[in-house]
């Protein structure tokens, strides 16, 4: 029997664990695992850079509930791994980024690509590993997969200096390790005062989050609201995990959403947060009455409390507390007396939300050329109908209108950048959307100032033969920041804000896709149906009004940053 090597055991830890795909970019440093990954059950998908690897591996772990994992080589692979790592810790996705870097023996000697790499991520992730012997790479391994996906989940980053892989093992000394953690931990005491709360509240909602999804609590979410009759609101991830077509469900909880969300977050005098966090998006919790009474249910504990007082505290995980929940509602009885006490309030919300949309009806269905964005972000979510569309938003103003739009009918099948508002995010995580489900229709709606980041992405998708549709909201340069200043300092500064027109589907025909361009809001929608008609991967360039100002961009520039004196 030959040496077994450090790269050998790497490739042997991932294969065993059963990783479908690995999305990297090959380099020296992580040749030595390569080479004994070749022809394994082991897939390594490439990508044209490190950054839409990391988006990749995001997208797959947000979508299966399990670490993506993502593979870079040393110095500069790392570094533009890095924007794709803070996107996946602010959002809690679940991932392993695994990195070489120079050897040991290379410390100080000004080697190639040779950089202190963990210092710089630590604080980016949930967990950084550097493994110093090859006899210990299989434990690394799996405890970077243990923590990623354990408690509250979040990238991991696993560090292996080039000469610890190509160093050989002594099998004495091999441990093989695989563990899996599901523990759902809840408090019934937690969830009996809980339910004496809601007995004494007038006006209540629940906002199901990120934890939602992640704990697998859609049905049980569903089941909880039927029983109650509370209005459910959702955010982040937890979009979809009580379909915006439910009825007593009012889509998302963004104050800026177009429906209910912001009245009834004035207005609530209880708010049941699950798995969702209160940052920028409720004001800092500053949104909801200072008298409102706040549950906060989350697995991680350094997430309750923040920002606002809370009047009742559980760690646990959602799933598990929602099925509490649902057995403490007991009888059908008491369920149908809590739907009744609760139906006026449901009416006023629910005339909230025909408030709330028919003022924006007539940006909905503006015929004004330019197209109005908020009318393309219609067009789009009338035509991804199915339950089993998928729907990826990237870039400032044109993720804040689609994410303004989009009815989101079933869980992990809408997609955006998340609290981090990383750019650049759209391509790859509609490549990995198509990849994980290939019957199924893949719609990105992304600025024009974004799709630059990652474009040769659009040759990865067509060379692996992945049919997305792509639809640039292009509206000649960088919206939110130009409407923001325009808002602060009076102006747009050109320089930095424009871009101009630039003919982005021929581009991709010359990638050999297919390009469109579509100048009249009546063509979208032929358009669109042309694309997904076509079977490859499409750009359709539509020409949005660039004077039309978005909420984010009114948010954007109340931010003292952009004051002028």
């Amino acid at each position: 029997m030959g040496a077994i090597t450090g790269g050998q055991l790497a490739a042997e830890a991932l294969i065993e664990r059963g990783v479908e795909y690995i999305f990297t970019i090959s380099g020296g440093h992580i040749t030595p695992i390569y080479q004994y990954l070749e022809g394994s059950s082991v897939q390594l998908f490439d990508t044209r850079h490190e950054q839409a690897a990391v988006f990749m591996a995001e997208a797959w772990g947000r979508m299966t509930r399990k670490p993506g994992t993502a593979m870079v080589t040393a110095g500069p692979g790392f570094t533009n791994a890095l924007s794709g790592i803070a996107n996946a810790h602010m959002a809690n996705s679940p991932l392993v980024l695994i990195s070489g870097c120079v050897g040991l023996e290379s410390a100080e000697k000004l080697d190639l690509q040779g950089m202190y790499q963990l210092p710089v991520i630590s604080s980016m992730v949930k967990k950084a590993f550097v493994c110093y012997n090859p006899e210990r790479i299989p434990e690394f391994m799996d405890l970077a997969y243990r923590t990623a996906a354990s408690g509250r989940p979040g990238p991991v980053y696993l560090e292996l200096p080039v000469d610890v892989l190509n160093g050989v093992a002594d099998p004495g000394k091999i441990k093989k390790i695989h563990t899996n953690i599901d523990s759902r931990p809840v408090d019934p005491d937690k969830v009996h005062e809980m339910m004496e709360m809601i007995g004494r509240a007038e006006r209540p909602i629940i906002i199901a989050g990120s934890g939602t999804w992640y704990s697998n609590a859609g049905e049980e979410l569903v089941r909880f609201v039927e029983h109650t009759g509370i209005p459910a609101f959702t955010s982040s991830l937890g979009r979809g995990t009580i379909s915006d077509t439910h009825p007593l469900c009012f889509e998302s909880s963004l104050p800026i959403r177009p429906g209910a969300a912001l009245l009834t977050n004035m207005t609530t005098d209880l708010i049941i947060f699950l798995g969702a966090r209160m940052g920028l998006f409720y004001i800092f919790g500053e949104i909801f009455d200072k008298g409102a009474k706040i549950v906060q249910v989350d697995i991680e504990p350094e997430e309750i409390g923040r920002n606002r007082s809370v009047d009742l505290a559980v760690m646990s995980d959602i799933g598990a507390f929602l099925r509490e929940c649902n057995r403490a509602v007991g009888q059908k009885s008491a369920g149908d007396a809590l739907q009744k006490r609760f139906s006026g309030w449901g009416a006023t919300v629910e005339k909230a939300r025909e408030d709330g949309r028919a003022q924006a009806t007539p940006d909905w269905e503006s015929d004004t050329v330019p197209i109005h964005p908020m009318r393309l972000a219609k067009e789009v979510d009338d035509f991804m109908d199915r339950d089993d569309d998928i729907v990826v938003a990237d870039g400032g103003d044109t993720q804040i209108w689609m994410g303004m739009t989009r009815t989101v009918r079933r869980a992990g099948h809408y997609l955006d950048s998340g609290l981090y508002g990383c750019l650049a995010v759209g391509i790859p995580y509609a490549n990995a959307a198509k990849l994980l489900n290939p019957d199924t229709r893949v719609c990105l709606i992304i600025g024009d100032g974004s799709v630059g980041f990652n474009f040769m992405e659009f040759e990865i998708a067509i060379r692996r033969k992945l049919p997305i549709v792509v639809v640039i909201s292009n509206d000649l340069g960088w919206g939110m920041i130009k409407h923001s200043q325009e808002l602060r300092i009076g102006h747009a500064i050109k320089d930095g804000t424009h871009i101009g027109k630039v003919d982005y589907h021929k581009l991709v025909e010359a990638l050999g896709g297919k390009g469109m361009y579509v100048e009249r809001p009546e063509d979208i929608r032929p358009a669109l149906e042309e694309a997904f008609a076509s079977g490859v991967t499409t750009c359709i360039n539509v020409m949005t009004d660039p004077e039309i100002i978005s909420p984010g961009s009114v948010a954007l520039a109340s931010l003292g940053a952009y004051k002028a004196d």
